[in-house]
């Protein structure tokens, strides 16, 4: 059985950006639903950081999670 994985590493020790990857694992979705869910208004918005690499701001990613918990 799988267990979710738990935040375990200081916040400073936590990488500041996300690729997908990292998202899908974080808000416990598939990779595809994360290009899904980055076209919709609302979703944090992605930066490309090089020719092939997106990122998501963490603390965003985290923020719009737990506002969804919410509503």
């Amino acid at each position: 059985m799988k267990t979710k994985k738990q935040e375990t590493a200081p916040p400073s020790a936590q990488p500041k950006s996300l690729r997908p990857r990292q998202v899908a694992e974080l808000l416990g979705i598939g990779l595809s639903t994360v290009w899904v869910w980055a076209k919709r208004p609302g979703f944090p918005p992605a930066r490309k950081i090089g020719p092939q690499v997106t990122v998501w701001d963490r603390d965003e990613v985290i923020a719009w999670r737990d506002a969804q918990v919410q509503q």
